[in-house]
């Protein structure tokens, strides 16, 4: 989210810099005003775009999430309550919010008491609210504020301007700038936009009535008197101090030629950098691989007819003299559920004793595999066939287990269960975990990582616990946490209990 803030923040400085070195000076104003409404809208927008043909220009880095436990005070899963769980961040931001929701709302409040407290007169396209004792001129919507120590030979000038502003909702244009201060009040080009359309605004309105009366009579106007200002920022002011020199300096400009609209083709250049930006840097790009029904190949020829060589698996698994065709994968080539899948294999005993190395294949036919060259000369009484199963008294790997570990009150299908499990293990651990300990055993800010491994016995008990941590009293939390989870339901391979391997990634945030 703060990477999406900067974006958008950065985005308008570029599009509010094209505007004041080469737009504002012009005298396009309308289409000027659809600048500053559609690239404050654009910027929104951009940091979600993502063009494939730009994507493939620059290499990406992939930085892959993997399903890990995170454990930072502000992001513990814990019994405290929504407010606790929010971080200093949130919290100023949404203050923020109620804050400047707060101002907007007694803003539009004293609109509407100036109407219900003055006099007001309705005319064909306007309502005009004459202000006591006052020299306020301004407009919102369809009201005409005016005030009644303005002299009468003044009046007429100030509604024809204000009425450009009606006619044209520019009040609608400032709502959204207001609305937008709401949601980004500490964004400061949100202010920046609001202040650029309200000058636009006015250039608008005095151009129009310029043409219909004595510019010359029109700018004295503007200067013979000091009139007040109402300092709400979402109404059209006739007098605002510091826009008169702006508004009779552009009053007095020549109309700008027709050539100069090429200076919108600025934007052409300027939005394919923000397109290319975005669509070549991504903060994260997570790979979400499928699984399949798993093939396994001895000698080149595919093993069929047993139901644990069809179990679900994001690899085909081939064994032989030689590696198949294909493309060797690295490690960081892959998913990091991939990875948890290759690391659960290679941890597997039996195996080892057979193959002489492994490698992982991307297949010509797009599937991938963990291919095993096998040392025949330690080959005895064909044990390769018994390598792709598991016996009865094994250990197996819980990616590959027929039926799963159940963690207490989980339910539904195999799948189902597998996600239950470690849902629940996982909001456990960080039920149970001592939240502070990684701020105070004086370790360096930033992620850390923690691997944790175990078993599940045939009795359904948590057991052989293995930590790597950063510091030993986090190891020991950490075991303290894994040996205090509940009695499990066994897994099953062919009918009969056995006990299930599992590891879970586990990061600390340090602050």
């Amino acid at each position: 989210m703060i990477n999406y803030i900067l974006q958008v923040i950065l985005f308008q400085v570029l599009f509010l810099a094209v505007y004041d070195f080469f737009l504002s000076k012009e005298t396009f104003f309308t289409t000027n005003r659809w600048y500053l409404l559609g690239t404050a809208m654009v910027s929104f927008v951009l940091p979600f775009v993502k063009i494939p043909t730009l994507q493939k220009v620059v290499p990406q880095e992939f930085i892959f999430s993997m399903p890990e436990i995170i454990l930072s005070p502000e992001k513990v899963i814990s019994k405290a309550s929504w407010f606790e769980s929010l971080s200093t961040i949130q919290i100023i931001f949404w203050v923020g919010v109620i804050l400047f929701s707060l101002l907007f709302a007694i803003k539009l409040i004293k609109v509407f008491q100036l109407i219900n407290n003055n006099e007001t007169i309705s005319k064909n396209r306007f309502t005009l609210v004459l202000l006591l004792q006052q020299s306020k001129a301004f407009s919102f919507f369809n009201y005409i504020f005016l005030g009644k120590e303005i002299p009468k030979e003044k009046q007429k000038k100030i509604i024809q301007h204000e009425l450009v502003h009606s006619k044209q909702k520019h009040s609608l244009d400032l709502l959204f700038f207001e609305f937008l201060r709401i949601a980004m009040w500490f964004n400061p080009m949100v202010y920046v936009y609001q202040q650029r359309i309200t000058l636009l605004h006015e250039y608008i309105s005095d151009a129009v009535v310029a043409k219909s009366s004595n510019k010359k009579e029109y700018i004295n106007n503007l200067l013979s008197d000091v009139f007040q200002v109402e300092n709400i920022s979402f109404v059209n002011q006739f007098y605002k101090k510091s826009f008169i020199k702006k508004r009779i300096i552009m009053m007095t400009k020549t109309k700008s030629k027709q050539i100069k609209q090429l200076k919108y083709l600025l934007l052409v250049p300027v939005l394919a950098s923000m397109l290319f930006y975005t669509s070549c840097t991504e903060n994260q790009k997570e790979l979400v691989p499928q699984k399949m029904n798993s093939k396994v190949f001895i000698g080149g020829k595919e093993v069929a007819g047993s139901k644990e060589r069809n179990r679900e698996s994001y690899f085909d698994f081939y064994v032989g003299k030689e590696y198949p065709k294909g493309k060797e994968l690295r490690v960081e080539d892959l998913s990091n559920e991939e990875k948890l899948e290759v690391e659960e294999f290679k941890n597997r005993d039996l195996e080892s004793k057979f193959y002489e190395s492994s490698k992982i294949i991307l297949l010509p036919n797009g599937r991938k595999a963990i291919a095993l060259k096998f040392d025949f000369k330690n080959w005895k009484n064909k044990k390769m066939v018994r390598a792709t199963n598991v016996s009865d008294t094994e250990d197996v790997s819980f990616m590959i287990i027929e039926k799963v570990p159940v963690f207490p009150g989980c339910t539904g299908t195999n799948l189902e269960k597998k996600k239950c499990f470690s849902k629940s293990v996982q909001k456990y651990f960080l039920a149970n975990f001592n939240k502070n300990l990684p701020n105070s055993v004086g370790l360096s800010p930033g992620k850390k990582k923690v691997y944790i491994g175990f078993k599940i016995d045939k009795e359904g008990n948590v057991v052989n616990v293995q930590v790597r941590a950063p510091h030993p009293d986090i190891k020991k939390e950490v075991k303290r946490i894994m040996q205090m989870l509940p009695k499990m339901i066994p897994g099953e391979q062919r009918g009969e209990k056995i006990g299930v391997k599992y590891s879970i990634p586990f990061a600390i945030i340090v602050e």
